[in-house]
């Protein structure tokens, strides 16, 4: 209003990266319709010749001698003209400059960088929201484990992708935060959803832990990370055999990679106590084959044999496979 100029008219929010996780210059753009864009500091500090204000207490701050005006220059391009100096409250300094040619065909700087988790449900596309789907349609790289990125099929086959195997979970959230932090919309492809056995929990545990005790870098800590919830196969495993999940219900999942046998055992008889309906998820694999049967072995000293037992795999997908039992007659072959 200072500058009598119609907030429709501005094209972008500039700043330095250091603030690309500022929720206040998020909300300025989200108010103006328009990208947030930021600036590395050697790009705001190649500015310092056309600046009108430069301070020492911002070079002492951060190295370079002005934000506000540096960035609405850096974005305006070396023909554009600063048309109102800084202005300081309180809250806030700002700065506003004029780019030579109208509209702005190229938007400078990079964008302040996005995590997307993404849980695609367990097979079929039917089972995908539209949210979801409009994620990974936005991603400039996916993520993830190569045949969860193979099941999204034709729709994803445009955009580049970067596989990781089973196992390397940890590689995979890192690299998506460091590429995220380079100004990426990195899409981590989970099935079911991200956050129950998925990348969603070892996302933010990367973000908590210190770069030196295998986190990630300042600048992956200041990328936005945002969750498309999606099915999870003990909702489908559920939908394909009536209302088993009707009432309380419990996930235990029988991998010890990560957590002590001793505490998930506990979980077992806790959940047998409790008279939950359970949910295992990675019940064997071919290291792992006694823990599923000692599983069976407890819920029947609490619930007898005759419990019904569903055994799901590959669902929603060609290869889906069901196969009914008692805790008594289940096979952990099967």
């Amino acid at each position: 209003a200072r500058a009598n100029i119609n907030a429709a008219s501005v094209a972008m929010v500039a700043s330095v990266d250091l603030k690309a996780d500022e929720p206040a210059l998020h909300a300025l753009a989200s108010m103006l319709a328009v990208p947030l864009r930021v600036f590395e500091r050697d790009d705001l500090a190649a500015e310092t010749p056309r600046l009108k204000n430069p301070s020492q207490v911002v070079f002492d701050e951060i190295g370079i001698y002005g934000v506000a005006e540096a960035a609405a220059l850096a974005a305006a391009g070396p023909k554009g003209k600063l048309i109102h100096q800084k202005a300081k409250s309180d809250n806030a300094t700002v700065a506003l400059s004029q780019a030579p040619t109208v509209p702005m065909t190229h938007l400078r700087g990079r964008k302040p960088g996005r995590v997307m988790l993404v849980g695609i449900g367990p097979g079929q596309a039917e089972w995908r929201t539209p949210e979801a789907s409009r994620m990974v349609l936005s991603a400039d790289e996916l993520v993830g484990y190569g045949l969860y990125i193979d099941i999204l099929g034709a729709v994803a086959a445009h955009i580049p992708r970067r596989d990781f195997e089973l196992g390397e979970e940890e590689a995979r959230c890192r690299y998506a935060l460091e590429q995220a932090a380079t100004g990426k919309d990195i899409a981590i492809i989970c099935s079911g959803d991200a956050g129950i056995y998925a990348m969603g929990a070892l996302v933010y545990e990367l973000l908590d832990r210190p770069e030196a005790d295998g986190g990630v870098s300042d600048a992956a800590r200041r990328v936005s990370v945002v969750t498309a919830p999606g099915i999870s196969a003990l909702q489908a495993a559920a939908a394909r055999s009536g209302a088993i999940l009707g009432h309380d219900f419990c996930t235990i999942s029988l991998s010890d990679l990560l957590t002590p046998w001793q505490q998930i055992e506990n979980r077992i008889h806790a959940a047998g106590a409790g008279d939950f309906v359970v949910a295992f998820y990675n019940p064997v694999s071919q290291r792992r084959r006694v823990q599923l049967a000692t599983a069976r072995d407890i819920l029947i000293q609490y619930r007898g044999g005759d419990v019904p037992v569903l055994l799901a795999s590959n669902l929603g997908r060609p290869e889906e496979k069901l196969i009914f039992r008692t805790l008594a007659t289940l096979d952990v072959d099967e």
